[in-house]
Formats: C-alpha cells, structure tokens, sequence
C-alpha cells in the first residue's frame, strides 16, 4: 500500500480501473522510500487500513440539491436530487507516527544548518538534505496509504448502498468523481515570473485545483479542469467545484480543502456546551447520536466558517468554478 497506493487496493478487490484513473496522481506518488519509516509508524498503520480515524474524518451520505455547471456536472455523472456519499480521511496514525518521528530530527537538523526560527513548530530541513530526502521518501509512503486507505473504504461504501438498497431504486451503484490529496507537499512544474520551474508545492488545508487541459486528469476531465471538493460541517453544505486556468496563475493549482476553522478543538470544547449543541441541531432537524459531548463540540458548525462564503471568495477570484451543492443526510464522524 505505501509504495503502490490506491492500485494496491485495486488488485486486491477493493476498486475498479476507473476508480483509479479519477484519482490525483493516479492514486500513487513516485519515490515512496519505505525503509524511511520508523517500525513505530508500521506498527500503527498496519491494523489501520480501511479505517476513518477521529477528528473532523467522516462519511456522509448528501444528495445533490443545485447544480450550477450542468455541463461540468453531467461530465461528473451528478444531478439534482441524487445521493453521493464523500469520504475525508487520510494516512492515518501511520500518518501521524512518520510526522512526530521526523519533526523530532528535524529539530536536530536545524541546529546543524543554522536555520534560525520564529516559532519553534516550524521545523525544517533542507529538500536537499539528508533529512529532507528521507522525510520526502518516507511523506510520500504515508500519501500512497491514504490513497489506498481512502479507496478501500470508498469501495466498502458502494457494497453497502448496493446491498442495502438492492430493489429499492433503479440505479444504486456509486461510481466515483475524484479522489484528491491535501496537507502534504509535491513536486511540480509551474510557470513562475514567466518562466517555468519545478518547484515544491506544500498545500496545507488545501488541495489540488489543476485548470482545464492538464496531462494528468482523465480523458473526460481535461475539458472542464480538475473536479475539487470542498466539505462543510456536519451542519452545512458541502460543494463539488473545479480547478481553472487562473488558479495555475493566481495560486499554483490550488484551492481550499474545506470550510477552515474558526476555532480551535480544545477552544471549541470550552466555549460550546456538548448538549445544548445537541439540542440546537434536533431543532433544525439534525439528530445527533455522539460518543461524547466534548467530541460532539468540537465539530460544532459554528465552529467552522460559512462554508458557502468561503466558495464564494473562492469563485469570486477565479480559482476555482462551482459545479454542485451538496446538502448533508447522514454523517458519520470519526
């Protein structure tokens, strides 16, 4: 899984070509060193695979209720009033483990290049460091995991619509619009001050957002740029969008990952109380089941930006195109 990604979980039953080719990446960066990642973080990602994690990681069940690029739209296989299911997780504690272990040598490695810091959790070394070669080889493991993780429960999500909806409705197979990558950094080529470089694009809290024509996406996507999904809160809409050719311009291909916080987890768990939460979303129709109600306020929408705004500001510049509104049936958190 770490070196092959989602084809790794392809060949073993849990996906199907087209799957595949409408990843990022194709589901699979190059370079994945394994004999860079700690038996720690093998040991953690071993029994974690095909699993969600904790968090603001969820499964939802949406149905789409606007579409305003019904081109784009069609290209996706999405119209109103029909039930797609998003999936946010990623590499898991294996994930996690390779960050601690290298922040850890990291703090080492700036002392030996006399690299003088503002804040002590900005950390780093060299790309062309020791260190920097072994963190890319071992980050690039934990993205074929997620990869591989988040196609294993995409596939274990379409057997269970299959099976629990068999007979219930004419078409219940979930084909799949985009798989995307975010919070880690690539390598790529773009055209900078009018020339172009290979340069190394780290997108935390962001994503992907190619425009219209790029190499990499499939056949069918190259004519209406790269699908982006960018999710709410379990109170809010989420929305389908895509890259453009000015986000190659204005932003290296990148658009935002999600809503973005307006507070943190632990401020979020002292200002919002679990259950009038609760109480709150039951009066908007929301039913709430919650293992906790400190876990329940963290994930409060209130503690999130107005997920549509922040498409609007997206769309408002130019770096990305809506496409579709999702509202939120069901959500299942972490």
């Amino acid at each position: 899984a770490c070196l092959e990604g989602g084809e790794w979980a392809r060949k073993d039953g849990f996906g199907t070509d087209s799957d595949v080719a409408r990843t990022e990446e194709g589901g699979f960066l190059d370079g994945a060193d394994f004999s860079k990642v700690s038996r720690r973080a093998r040991d953690r990602g071993k029994p974690q695979m095909g699993t969600l994690g904790a968090g603001n990681h969820f499964i939802e069940v949406e149905v789409v209720d606007e579409v305003l690029d019904p081109e784009a739209a069609r290209v996706m296989g999405l119209e109103e009033g029909c039930l797609t299911v998003m999936i946010h997780c990623g590499s898991r504690g294996f994930g996690h483990q390779i960050c601690t272990d290298y922040v850890k040598s990291f703090q080492k490695a700036v002392q030996r290049y006399g690299i003088r810091l503002p804040d002590r959790e900005l950390v780093c070394a060299p790309l062309d460091s020791p260190e920097g070669h072994a963190y890319e080889g071992a980050m690039r493991c934990a993205a074929n995991y997620a990869f591989a993780n988040r196609q294993v429960l995409a596939h274990l999500a379409r057997e269970a619509f299959a099976t629990t909806l068999r007979g219930c409705a004419p078409n219940v197979h979930l084909h799949q619009v985009y798989d995307i990558a975010h919070n880690m950094g690539k390598t790529e080529e773009h055209e900078i001050d009018g020339k172009r470089r290979r340069v190394c694009v780290h997108r935390k809290g962001a994503t992907r957002a190619f425009g219209p024509g790029f190499e990499g996406l499939p056949p069918e996507y190259r004519p209406i740029g790269q699908p982006v999904l960018v999710p709410g809160s379990m109170g809010t809409a989420s929305w389908v969008l895509v890259g453009t050719e000015k986000s190659m311009e204005r932003s290296l291909g990148s658009c935002c990952h999600g809503a973005g916080r307006t507070m943190s987890r632990r401020k979020a768990k002292r200002s919002i109380n679990g259950g009038e939460l609760r109480r709150e979303l039951e009066d908007r129709g929301i039913k709430v089941r919650a293992g906790s109600m400190p876990g329940l306020a963290e994930e409060a929408p209130k503690a999130y930006k107005d997920v549509d705004a922040v498409v609007d500001a997206v769309a408002g510049v130019g770096i990305a195109r809506k496409v579709a509104r999702l509202r939120p049936v069901a959500v299942v958190k972490g």
